[in-house]
């Protein structure tokens, strides 16, 4: 269970966490451009199809292995580790496991589609937490 009134140092700012998430988003994109480089390569070339759902839930799945590894083994993904913010469980010195990363990562999801609301939730969240922290009962801290 979280304190009540956690001191406020021991968050991350919201604006280290969107630097984070663009460091993330610049990793994604390597990531993305061998995963599909892997998919063009078994087709020998033939393009890919625009809206092809198979296609769009590989490169979904590619970006979860990423996201989860990182989160369950350190707490951490590259942007994390260069603005010094980790995610933990809700006791604060736990790593997280796979399903709370699986939880995190569709209320990450969920976040963004109503533009970015579930993110701005922290600030106005009295434990600092963002609806994908809430789902998944995890929090960021500093490092």
């Amino acid at each position: 269970m979280l304190p009540k009134h956690p001191p406020s140092n021991s968050f991350p700012s919201l604006a280290r966490q969107f630097a984070a998430i663009l460091y993330d988003l610049i990793a994604l994109a390597g990531i993305w451009f061998f995963a599909a480089l892997v998919v063009v390569i078994s087709r020998k070339g033939a393009a890919i199809e625009p809206g092809n759902i198979l296609f769009t839930a590989y490169l979904l799945a590619t970006a979860y292995a990423y996201f989860g590894f990182c989160w369950t083994r350190t707490g951490q993904t590259l942007g994390m580790k260069s603005w010094k913010i980790r995610v933990v469980g809700s006791n604060c010195a736990s790593r997280i496991s796979w399903r709370q990363s699986a939880l995190r990562f569709c209320g990450a999801l969920v976040s963004w589609s109503v533009f970015g609301l579930g993110f701005f939730w922290v600030l106005i969240d009295r434990n600092r937490r963002s609806w994908h922290d809430r789902l998944s009962t995890t929090r960021l801290t500093n490092v």
